[in-house]
Parts: C-alpha cells; sequence; structure tokens
C-alpha cells in the first residue's frame, strides 16, 4: 500500500500565537492561515487536492525556517569537478538502430515542462504556444517529434505536460487540435503556492482564489510530488511504462534519444542528466559537482559570494546542465513515498507591483540528482541544447541556419563551422511583435559569427549577413537594412535610410 504522504501534525484555531516572534509562534501563525484558506474551498476533490499542497507547502515552509536558522554554508572546499565516472561522453555510448530499441520506446513517457508564460517576449498565454517555425508552436513541432517517433518505432511514446495554474486552462483547449495525431496527450498541474511577506512570514492570499501576484507555481523541481498526486505516475507504471524524459518545453533541441535510453536500460541508472560544454553565454548555468563523495547538482544562487567568479570559470566548470533529464519512474514513486526526498531550497526574493517585499520558495528538478541510484551525467553535442529564451535565440532558429524535418531542428549541412553564431539584439527587439515588424524576412545567416543590433533598426527582405556585423542607431536615428543588402563584417551607426527600389 501506497504510503500517506500528509505531514504530521496537529492542526490548532487559536491565534494567540500570531504575532510571536518565536520560530514556532511563526510556523503556529502561518499553519492557521493555511488552515483558513482550505476552510474557504467548498467540500469536494478540488478541496482535497488544495488542502495536500497547502500541507505541502506549510513542510517547505517549515524547512526554510529551519535552513535559515541552522544550515550551515556550502563548503568551498569540497566542491570538486565530477569524477570521470560521474559524466559519461557521448561518442561514447554503444551506437543502435531505432527499431532496436523499440521495446525500450514501449516503457518511455516524454515529459514538458510547461508552466511558463510567454510574457518575456511580449506575448500572452502560454509559452508553448508561442510560433517558432513556419507557423508552428512549441507544441505543435513537440507532437510532431513524438507521432514521427511512434510511426517509425512502431512503440506507443506519450507525451506529458506538467502545466501551472498560469498555463493549464488556454493549453487544455490548445491540445484538442492534436486528437486525431498519433500521440496520446495527458497533462497535470504543479503546485499552486502562497507568496508570503518577507517581514511578517504570513501568507499573502486571503482567499484561495488565483489572483495575480498571491500565488505562484514553486519551480520544477515539484513536478516529482505533483506528478505523484496527480495518478499519473501510477497510472503510467500500470501501464508498464519504466522511465520518463523530462525536458524544458522551449528547448527545440530535447528530442527523444534512443542511444541514452539503451544506456539507462544497460546501466540500470535511475536517473540521468543530459549535460554540455559551457561557454562564455552559459557561465551562470549549473553544473555537475562531486561534494563529499556524493554527485551533486550546484546552482550558482548556492555559490558563496566570494567565489562566484570562480564559478563562473569555463576551465574550471566545463559543463553545465541542459535539463534533459531521464529518470526511472518507479524510483521516483519511491522516492517521494519515502518523504525523505528534500530538494535544495531556492529562496526567490520579490515584490509586489504596491512594492510589498514577498518571498517564494521554489526547487530545481536537476538537484534531485543526489537522491538517485547510479546518478550521473551524460556530456551530450552542443545541438541538444537549443532554448529560445528570446527573439535573439528566435532569429537563429527561423534562419536558414536550421532546417525543420519532423518537428525536429538540425544545424544546416551547409554551415561551414559547427558553432552557432552569436546573436545580441536590442530592446527594441524584444517583445515578437516588434521583433516581426523589424524583418520582413528572416536574413540568410550561413556565415555569420556575430550580430549585434541596438536603436531603431528594421531589415527589409533578402538580407544576407556575414562575419561579424554590428548595427547601432543612435538615440533618435534610424537605420533601414535595404533589400538585397549583403553586410560583410560591417559597422553600421548613424542615421541610415535606403529606400527599396
Amino acid at each position: 500500500m501506497p504510503q500517506d504522504r500528509r505531514p504530521s501534525f496537529t492542526r490548532h484555531s487559536s491565534q494567540d500565537m500570531r504575532l510571536s516572534s518565536t520560530p514556532g509562534g511563526v510556523e503556529h501563525a502561518v499553519r492557521v492561515d493555511l488552515d483558513g484558506l482550505i476552510n474557504k474551498m467548498p467540500s469536494g476533490p478540488e478541496r482535497s487536492k488544495f488542502s495536500k499542497e497547502m500541507d505541502d507547502f506549510y513542510r517547505l515552509f517549515t524547512r526554510y525556517l529551519h535552513e535559515k536558522k541552522h544550515s550551515k554554508p556550502l563548503d568551498w572546499e569540497k566542491v570538486r569537478g565530477p569524477k570521470p565516472e560521474d559524466v559519461i561522453v557521448y561518442k561514447n555510448l554503444k551506437q543502435r538502430d531505432i527499431k532496436d530499441v523499440s521495446p525500450l520506446l514501449n516503457k518511455l513517457a516524454v515529459l514538458k515542462l510547461n508552466g511558463g508564460l510567454g510574457t518575456t517576449m511580449g506575448c500572452v498565454g502560454p509559452k508553448s504556444a508561442i510560433e517558432v517555425r513556419d507557423g508552428q508552436t512549441f507544441l505543435d513541432l513537440t507532437v510532431q517529434q513524438i507521432e514521427h517517433l511512434n510511426h517509425i518505432s512502431g512503440a506507443d511514446v506519450p507525451l506529458i505536460l506538467m502545466n501551472s495554474f498560469n498555463t493549464d486552462e488556454d493549453t487544455s483547449k490548445i491540445v484538442q487540435k492534436y486528437t486525431t495525431h498519433n500521440v496520446s496527450i495527458c497533462t497535470f498541474n504543479q503546485s499552486r503556492y502562497p507568496r508570503f511577506k518577507a517581514d511578517s512570514n504570513l501568507p499573502l492570499a486571503q482567499n484561495p482564489e488565483s489572483k495575480p501576484g498571491l500565488w505562484y507555481p514553486p519551480g520544477h523541481g515539484d513536478l516529482y510530488e505533483s506528478f505523484a498526486n496527480s495518478g499519473l505516475l501510477d497510472q503510467l507504471l500500470e501501464e508498464g511504462k519504466e522511465w520518463v524524459f523530462v525536458s524544458n518545453v522551449d528547448n527545440l533541441g530535447a528530442t527523444v534519444d534512443p542511444l541514452i535510453l539503451q544506456h539507462m536500460a544497460d546501466t540500470g541508472a535511475e536517473f540521468v542528466m543530459e549535460v554540455t560544454d559551457k561557454t562564455k553565454a552559459d557561465i551562470k548555468g549549473g553544473t555537475i559537482i562531486d561534494y563529499d563523495g556524493q554527485v551533486r547538482l550546484l546552482e550558482i544562487a548556492q555559490v558563496p559570494k566570494a567565489h562566484v567568479d570562480d564559478f563562473k570559470r569555463v576551465k574550471k566548470f566545463k559543463i553545465f546542465n541542459t535539463n534533459n533529464l531521464w529518470i526511472s519512474l518507479k524510483a521516483i514513486k519511491r522516492l517521494v513515498e519515502s518523504q525523505n526526498f528534500d530538494l535544495d531550497l531556492i529562496v526567490n526574493n520579490k515584490s509586489t507591483d504596491d512594492g510589498t517585499a514577498v518571498i517564494q520558495l521554489e526547487t530545481a528538478v536537476g538537484a534531485a540528482i543526489k537522491h538517485f541510484e547510479g546518478a550521473h551525467g551524460v556530456n551530450v553535442p552542443r545541438s541538444r541544447f537549443l532554448p529560445v529564451k528570446s527573439t535573439s535565440d528566435l532569429f537563429l532558429v527561423t534562419s536558414d541556419l536550421y532546417l525543420l524535418e519532423n518537428g525536429q531542428m538540425r544545424l544546416n549541412p551547409k554551415r561551414m563551422f559547427k558553432t552557432v553564431p552569436v546573436v545580441k539584439l536590442g530592446d527594441h527587439f524584444k517583445k515578437i511583435s516588434d521583433y516581426l515588424a523589424r524583418f520582413k524576412t528572416p536574413p540568410q545567416i550561413l556565415e555569420l559569427d556575430h550580430l549585434t543590433v541596438t536603436g531603431d533598426v528594421s531589415f527589409s527582405s533578402d538580407v544576407t549577413l556575414e562575419g561579424t556585423v554590428i548595427i547601432v542607431a543612435n538615440h533618435g536615428a534610424h537605420i533601414d537594412i535595404p533589400r538585397g543588402a549583403i553586410l560583410n563584417d560591417k559597422v553600421v551607426s548613424g542615421d541610415l535610410r535606403l529606400l527599396d527600389h
């Protein structure tokens, strides 16, 4: 029988300790507030689910208070690079034909982290609904990938979306268009936790309604508990599934790789993290380390301030976490039920619109590496890390630098170098609507090394960019790049308006 994962505590209703400044008083006051929120929910399944979420939040909150008082900072002297056996080189994996791996694919599920909004790029709704290539969205491409995989392998790999309360309603409508596709799609919601005030530690929310600014999704480390609570974990195990491939929905390089799946089966590892070589653009990325003989994920937020520059050095920490993770479903179930599955806390300080200082407690899915047996990394090619976080990233994936086939992006073989150009588009291009208005068609960039564009700049059609190109329109100036222009190792500045004719 599954163990009861609800925290053990006595519920109180008195208010006599609410203003106490002792740690016990704070814990009690928060518990009272959480119980008050639960009691405002009507009876039924939704109340039970909400109650479980508040219990999980309370457990995280009490951990925060305890660690704030008792935890010791990371001992930098114990931080070591990973042992050779802790990070396997991808090219050393045994080569397999897709059909040979088909029996294993039938034991696999794909899970995309789909809790984010497109607000950073000026869009409304789930980020996964943003069009990224040829009118197709992140979700469209994901469905195509898995549908193609099922077709060529004869397997039945399902797609699971972990939504947040911010994305669930819109996503539920969007997935209806895939009902005729050869892929089964399931969704579940990650938890919804209350922000709490930095001064009093009391929750900001006064009722369970999802009002903006009062609630938050607690990071993708919440996957394990939410996955189990949703019932989907047990359902997949009953269907004979053994592994789940987890990745961010906006990483266009995160496709099912049969070689890594076979490696999971051959080694019996419960957890494999895909890492790739760091560049100067990735200096803040989390990395696998050896800490006191244990494999761990080290994030920049955990690094003592005196050693942040050391952490950023590419020569010392040569790899970073892509957040492409291969995990044993049975191991997830075992660890969640053990109630001994604490992930490193991320304390996120925020401010509300009215200036109130609040705290969000979050966790990262990759931090669980220390809990799984045989956990290690696989150093994969850079092509498996192709995130679209900004319009600068969008510029690359919409260009002739990549070819699109069956939902998968691959580097154009006509590109002489296997590295990707560095692209920095200024604030005038930050929102997708502005970005689209400034490019009539995507420029040709097969021979581009570096592009920087700042200020009021527009590009006409059939523009070719080569080498290093820097375009700067000073304040009050405007630059038009005309149709058919070829810019090779050029610096363009000032005020330039060339008309097409």
